[in-house]
């Protein structure tokens, strides 16, 4: 069965419960095992298995004994404002590059120019460059 925003609450938990029982036996772990590979009781494993709630920490528990604690950052992602944090933290480690001299001066029009014979060039003698290209 899927689980959807169609289905009831106790739907979910019947659905994850059986999900963690078919985890368990394709491991060939009995209820014994995996409770006490997870650090939580058998009892709390068996109501999970029956569709029975418990409480996250014991779900956090079976995620980490299956290997699986990553699917956390799958079905929870960080939120935007955390994302963006992280960018600025990385932006800020890394030192920015300048664009190399003769092209910062044109980009930021520094270069000096003269007056002539009605075409327009940089001082440099690079006549390229046009009055109306900048």
């Amino acid at each position: 069965m899927r689980i959807n925003q169609l289905i009831t609450n106790d739907a979910v938990l019947a659905e994850l419960g059986a999900r963690v029982a078919v985890w368990r036996l394709e491991r060939g772990l009995t209820q014994e095992q995996l409770a006490a590979r997870a650090g939580i009781g058998r009892a709390t494993l068996q109501r999970l298995e029956a569709g029975g709630s418990v409480q996250l920490t014991s779900v956090v528990k079976l995620l980490r004994a299956f290997g699986m604690l990553d699917a956390l950052d799958v079905a929870l992602p960080e939120g935007v404002g955390s994302m963006i944090a992280e960018l600025e933290r990385v932006e800020h480690q890394r030192p920015r590059q300048r664009a190399p001299r003769q092209h910062r001066a044109r980009a930021t029009g520094g270069g000096s120019w003269q007056w002539g014979d009605g075409s327009w060039k940089w001082a440099d003698g690079d006549a390229d460059a046009t009055p109306g290209s900048l």
